[in-house]
């Protein structure tokens, strides 16, 4: 028996994602369908293996925020939209909500701070919408996404069914979780956090967030430093170092922070005594990538339209949105890469998903 989609349902033809991702390059998908609540995947799931467009693979979309398209996408993309902020507990410690996917990952964490449920505020001013802060492991400033994550809802394309994945399921990493490990299999429509209540408890160690934090406290005549002071010095330093990319299209830190022994850690301290490294289990160190890229004198460089931004040389932009394409950002990608491993004998990789034509996820043939 055939099933009938509804016409919200039927994919949209030859659909410009261009403005559909913050890197702003040139693409078109074949197909699109947009997703505004759980019952409707199940809907286009039952009829897509009978439909004639059943031979296109599934591409999962969210806000764009850190993916690579390339200018044309023979796939049908699905665009999880759900929207919905749910308290679920609340005791006098902590809150238990619950946010649907579609929600924008910073309106949400100063809306949590504003309602005093702390632990988000680290992560202020990251670009993308909440279902893809899992996939990806968002950290920023001491604070990653799994230390306050309880669970994750996603449906598993090849089965057709959902499932509820805790922490552990989720198998995170540094920038890395299951879902980032096996791309086009998982479609998260929410995600469920535990946030604390005390707004004594803080991180605000990491960098200039300290002495920004204070300010802000003192400019409203308190001395203690509250976690909604800790989100306006982040926001703050992050908007002096990071374009916008309304005005500047990027895609955020665009290479990872590459992790080395602490033998060629200390061998390049006696040529550079100034490179920048944090020390990590197992005898390893994590460099600066921005610290190589600039002293290999790239800051503001790339090839031309993707550059390294002025003020942070992990960020590649677009000077030419909406016309340049992902060879574009692979000749600038190889040239940055070669040459900081040439000046210091450091592998750079990319952070942002490289989307290939047909929808599967490039790996090492495009890796730096």
């Amino acid at each position: 028996m055939t099933t009938h989609l509804p016409e919200r349902l039927l994919p949209k033809r030859l659909i410009d994602l261009a403005h559909n991702n913050t890197m702003a390059l040139a693409c078109v998908a074949d197909a699109v369908i947009t997703l505004t609540d759980e019952a409707q995947l199940d809907t286009f799931m039952a009829s897509h293996a009978e439909g004639t467009e059943s031979d296109l693979p599934l591409f999962v979309l969210s806000g764009g925020s850190n993916v690579l398209l390339p200018a044309q996408l023979k796939a049908i993309v699905l665009q999880p939209q759900m929207r919905g902020i749910n308290l679920i507990t609340q005791t006098d410690d902590y809150v238990d909500i619950e946010v649907m996917a579609g929600e924008n990952w910073h309106d949400l964490v100063v809306y949590t701070v504003s309602q005093g449920w702390y632990g988000l505020e680290n992560l202020a001013l990251i670009p993308g919408l909440t279902g893809a802060a899992p996939v990806q492991n968002i950290g920023a400033y001491g604070v990653q996404l799994e230390d306050c994550l309880e669970y994750v809802r996603a449906y598993h394309l090849p089965t057709k069914t959902w499932h509820h994945l805790t922490t552990a399921d989720c198998q995170f990493g540094y920038r890395d979780s299951i879902f980032k490990r096996a791309p086009n299999i998982w479609l998260i429509s929410c995600v469920g956090f535990r946030l604390h209540t005390d707004p004594n408890k803080i991180l605000a160690s990491y960098g200039d967030v300290q002495t920004v934090a204070q300010r802000y406290a003192k400019e409203k005549g308190r001395q203690q430093v509250t976690p909604a002071d800790v989100m306006q010095a982040i926001i703050s330093i992050r908007q002096q170092k990071l374009p916008d990319p309304k005005q500047l299209p990027n895609c955020g830190s665009f290479f990872q922070n590459p992790i080395i022994s602490q033998k060629q850690f200390t061998s390049l301290q006696i040529t550079y005594p100034a490179i920048v490294g944090y020390p990590m289990p197992d005898a390893m160190v994590k460099v600066a990538a921005g610290w190589l890229i600039e002293q290999a004198g790239l800051k503001g460089g790339g090839i031309a339209p993707i550059v390294t931004h002025q003020q942070q040389a992990l960020v590649l932009t677009n000077h030419t949105p909406y016309q340049a394409t992902q060879d574009d950002v692979a000749s600038a990608q190889r040239h940055i890469a070669d040459t900081v491993c040439e000046k210091f004998g450091v592998q750079l990789s990319r952070e942002p998903v490289w989307v290939n034509a047909d929808g599967s996820i490039g790996h090492d043939e495009h890796v730096a």
